[in-house]
């Protein structure tokens, strides 16, 4: 299609559209109405027309500038010829007295018939006061997943214990950002969150941790499910999506709050008495006395392994045979008091003279406690034939202790510092057997006495004989 220039009386340029290869006045498209060209904001203000499929495809633009072409059926909608040549509809409106132009989308993968349709939708929004470009732009502005993730890092983790804390920027940073970083926080859906935890419940192929040497690099790991870490990830996202809402006003609802968890497994190890002074005699005999320290104290207290090795001296009160651990070193972020046993107390007292320093198990960093035992425990479990044990598994197995001592589980939930009830409940079935024989002894008591009753052939009369 070729343009024909015409200059008005007003001194005004008007364009006009014509058949390719039509350049003559004659052929000028009647429907087409004059409208004069205006410079502003390097746009163009071509004229009015009927847009089609043919006409959009043959329009010229003019040189160095943005050109709009006006549909004469929908008020406002106009193709605009960019000055790369790209083609777009747009909807020029006002609101509020200031005028606006909103993109509806690119040609030929939006067609006329779809941006008409769009352009009506858009009008009627724009009649009962909203304003599309104005909520476009704050969507665009609205902060990402990635921005949020940023936020519950800076702000939220500090409060926490820094084991806990950098578990779940690990979480974070691995398993949830390269998801969604670049979304928007308001854009996450239910669906999305069950998406992503059935993903992690799968688990996903890991690297080995041996590096070959002159040799072919090893295939990667067979995948292994992760329920247990899905559904750590699921209450991860329900608190940083909680504070999303109030106080950080990112988004209205929460997508996480009625995740879908994984069935757990809890791998529950309780060692044996025998275990145990297998464990002992090995401690005993090695030469690094402070990591097998560290081991005993934990058999001794049921302490996590994180509250050991952060114990300091001023936090045990050996007259009246207490450990106030601080709110800084506890997994709930709580001051928790709990008491000692005397061997426990003699414990405590023996590492007080053996050591110099604030630290109950002082670190080769000079002020600095100890870090790491893992070669030790390594060690541990290979002498008594149990590769899987952890160290973990000590507090369970002090639990047990208690539990055969006949404690409460309400009681051991609160010398061990658990928050919530069900955490306890795991210890519940240790007391199925001595429950067991209580209710085998009522039983007992009330089993109904046997009688046996002579055959009445016999001359004797018939007796009974208690059995």
């Amino acid at each position: 299609m070729s343009k024909i220039a015409k200059k008005g009386k007003s001194g005004c340029t008007y364009r006009r559209f014509a058949p390719a290869g039509r350049s003559d006045r004659k052929s000028i498209l009647p429907a087409v109405r004059k409208m004069p060209l205006t410079d502003g904001e390097g746009v163009e203000k071509a004229m009015k027309a009927h847009l089609t499929e043919r006409m959009v495809k043959a329009a010229e633009g003019r040189s160095g500038k943005d050109t709009l072409i006006f549909d004469d059926d929908i008020a406002g909608l106009a193709l605009c010829i960019y000055a790369s040549g790209n083609r777009a509809f747009v909807l020029v409106y006002r609101i509020a007295g200031r005028q606006r132009r909103l993109t509806i989308g690119s040609w030929p993968d939006w067609s006329v018939t779809a941006a008409r349709e769009e352009a009506k939708a858009l009008k009627r929004r724009i009649d009962q006061g909203d304003d599309p470009l104005a909520e476009r732009i704050e969507a665009r502005e609205a902060p990402t997943v990635r921005e949020l993730i940023d936020q519950y890092i800076k702000e939220h983790l500090p409060k926490l214990a820094k084991r806990n804390a950098a578990d779940q920027e690990s979480m974070l940073r691995k398993l949830v950002e390269p998801e969604w970083g670049a979304r928007k926080v308001a854009e996450i859906t239910p669906a999305d969150v069950d998406r992503l935890l059935r993903k992690i419940a799968k688990g996903r192929a890991r690297p080995h941790k041996e590096k070959p040497k002159g040799r072919r690099r090893r295939p990667l790991a067979k995948a292994r499910p992760t329920p247990v870490r899905a559904n750590r990830v699921g209450e991860v996202l329900r608190k940083m999506f909680n504070l999303a809402i109030k106080p950080w006003k990112m988004c209205d609802d929460n997508p996480a709050a009625g995740f879908a968890r994984n069935t757990e497994n809890e791998r529950e190890t309780f060692l044996t008495p025998d275990q145990i002074g297998a464990i002992a005699e090995f401690m005993a005999a090695h030469e690094n006395r402070r990591a097998a320290d560290v081991i005993r104290f934990i058999l001794l207290t049921g302490a996590r392994l994180g509250e050991a090795l952060n114990a300091r001296f001023d936090d045990f009160n050996l007259d009246l045979a207490i450990w106030t651990k601080p709110a800084t070193g506890t997994k709930q972020r709580k001051m928790h008091r709990v008491p000692l046993s005397r061997e426990a107390v003699a414990f405590i007292a023996a590492r007080r003279r053996a050591t110099n320093g604030d630290w109950l198990f002082p670190g080769d960093v000079e002020g600095q406690p100890l870090r790491e035992i893992r070669r030790f425990w390594n060690q541990v479990r290979k002498h008594i034939g149990m590769p899987d044990l952890r160290i973990h598994d000590l507090r369970h197995t002090f639990a047990s202790l208690l539990v055969s001592g006949g404690m409460s589980l309400p009681m051991i939930g609160k010398l061990l510092g658990h928050s919530q009830a069900k955490t306890t409940q795991r210890y519940a079935h240790l007391y199925d057997d001595p429950l067991r024989q209580g209710v085998d002894r009522i039983g007992d008591l009330l089993r109904p006495k046997l009688f046996i009753v002579y055959d009445a052939d016999c001359n004797n009369d018939s007796e009974a004989l208690s059995a």
